[in-house]
């Protein structure tokens, strides 16, 4: 098995800033002008692949998550394998917190094989990972069967379940962090597992958008003020 040392503690910088002290950040969802933005939106629509018709803006790395189980452990992090086959990097840093089940663990209990929900700054397919909570496997919910792998060349399916906001539309809201983000995130993810959360909206209702990519479906999960899943589309 591999020996994980220290040297992975060495990795903070800019990237442990970002994700540490839970900071609560809300920036515009609505996309920008400039050609920089629109260089950004591009790539990450080029990554959602065909399925994501007109999804959010953003503009830049935001609060999400994934959950899978880890592979490829490294000094600096390790690959996360979602149920729906994405392949997730995880970037630790000396700000990552660590819990196996409910109680506080180091990092050395990351091993391959294991369970993990990543809660941290997404940024495409990387994570950088704020908490890494090591969990046994779990059952499956009764909407997780409902996830439709990536395929590339193919269209999201295009279905609607539960309830979705009368007044939603794409673009809208402000893009929320901290704990807020992971609650939505967590919740989301327990529902509807298998792609990465890159971001959490706050709609004019009170309610989130939870923006799920690497999967064909769904792409939007809609969460409550209270972290409850509404539906998805």
């Amino acid at each position: 098995m591999f020996s994980r040392k220290p040297a992975r503690f060495i990795v903070a910088g800019l990237a442990a800033a970002a994700v540490a002290g839970g900071t609560y950040g809300m920036v515009s969802a609505t996309s920008s002008s400039s050609p920089a933005a629109a260089s950004a939106a591009t790539a990450a629509a080029a990554f959602r692949g065909a399925g994501s018709g007109g999804s959010n803006a953003r503009s830049g790395p935001a609060a999400g998550g994934s959950v899978g189980t880890v592979n490829d452990i490294s000094t600096s992090g390790f690959m996360l394998v979602t149920s729906a086959g994405q392949k997730v990097t995880v970037e630790e840093t000396s700000s990552t917190a660590y819990k196996k089940d409910t109680t506080g663990a180091a990092a050395s209990a990351v091993t391959a094989g294991q369970t993990a929900l990543v809660i941290g700054t997404v940024d495409s397919t990387t994570i950088t990972a704020a908490q890494v909570i090591l969990q046994p496997p779990a059952s499956a919910s009764k909407t997780a069967s409902m996830v439709v792998p990536f395929t590339r060349g193919t269209a999201s399916t295009a279905k609607s379940v539960g309830q979705i906001p009368a007044d939603y539309q794409q673009g809208s809201g402000t893009i929320v962090g901290g704990t807020t983000a992971s609650k939505a995130t967590q919740a989301a993810l327990a529902a509807y597992p298998g792609g990465i959360i890159d971001r959490v909206v706050r709609l004019s209702n009170g309610d989130y958008e939870v923006h799920n990519i690497g999967v064909n479906w769904p792409h939007h999960i809609f969460v409550s003020k209270n972290f409850k899943v509404l539906g998805a589309d």
